[in-house]
């Protein structure tokens, strides 16, 4: 199946939600989407606070009511006691895809020590692929897109890289990357003639 492509972009903030200062998190993720993908895309955008019953009736509706095959969030996945994204997203998911954290853990681990504080998580909700992300912009990107070398080689591949594929698994439409940004990594047998 190939088409248009519906991502769910989730901002998940007590600060940003009410007010107290402006969301970074879903202009980031949108600037690097527009930036990676050549498919044909758009984005159900939530800004929500830190409320674990909230959450999980929001990636409920994005997966299950808006149909998006990709749903990236972003926040509250540290251990302050408001921190609740990565329960809420395991309450709601068919299957947990611990990979993705494991991954995003050791990009982050790169630049900080504490990225080990990160409690990102990744689950299959149906035809949903759901996605924890860091906070902070550069996180996002780093952990999105890879570390490049000085040269702007790239240097530790990044998670967006196998996403393509995962949504082609769990029935999603086929997604094509701009490969200056990130690679789809797929099997020789499921990649497909690129459209024009």
């Amino acid at each position: 199946m190939s088409g248009h492509l519906r991502i769910g972009l989730v901002s998940i903030s007590d600060r940003a939600s009410d007010g107290r200062y402006e969301d970074q998190g879903i202009p980031a993720l949108q600037d690097w989407l527009a930036a990676a993908l050549v498919s044909p895309w758009s984005a159900e955008t939530r800004l929500i606070p830190d409320e674990r019953p909230l959450i999980e009736r929001t990636l409920i509706e994005l997966a299950d009511v808006a149909g998006c095959a990709l749903i990236l969030t972003t926040g509250g996945t540290g251990p302050a006691p408001r921190d609740v994204t990565p329960e809420a997203t395991l309450a709601v998911g068919d299957k947990e895809m611990p990979g993705f954290g494991e991954e995003m853990r050791r990009i982050s681990l790169s630049f900080v020590p504490t990225a080990i504080l990160s409690r990102q998580v990744a689950v299959i909700r149906g035809k949903s692929l759901i996605v924890n992300l860091p906070g902070q912009p550069k996180s996002i990107r780093e952990t999105l897109e890879g570390v490049r070398a000085a040269d702007g080689s790239v240097r530790h591949v990044g998670i967006f890289a196998a996403i393509p594929y995962c949504i082609d698994l769990i029935g999603g439409p086929y997604v094509e990357t701009d490969d200056a940004v990130v690679k789809a990594f797929r099997p020789k047998s499921a990649i497909r003639p690129r459209q024009a």
